[in-house]
């Protein structure tokens, strides 16, 4: 399927809804164009921030690597042994 669109003085175009439902982009999206030999991909900007930082510290800090067996050990139910103490 083919759409077009026409390109304003100020460099604007209008992303035919067809497009905008198929890439799930609505108003304030952000989109980048990535360029690919003679092609050039439009897609939804990819967010710069990671989303597992929100994460970081949740588990708080071990000083070792036997804390961190012993954690996932109990995080299992199993019983520490004795070289985890």
């Amino acid at each position: 399927m083919t759409y077009t669109s026409v390109l304003s003085t100020k460099g604007q175009v209008t992303i035919p809804q067809e497009i905008r439902l198929r890439l799930g982009l609505k108003e304030g999206d952000r989109i980048e164009f990535v360029a690919e030999g003679e092609h050039t991909i439009i897609r939804p900007a990819r967010s710069e921030k990671n989303p597992f930082d929100a994460y970081i510290g949740a588990l708080g800090g071990f000083r070792s690597r036997k804390e961190v067996n012993a954690w996932l050990r109990n995080l299992r139910g199993h019983e520490d042994s004795e070289e985890d103490r």
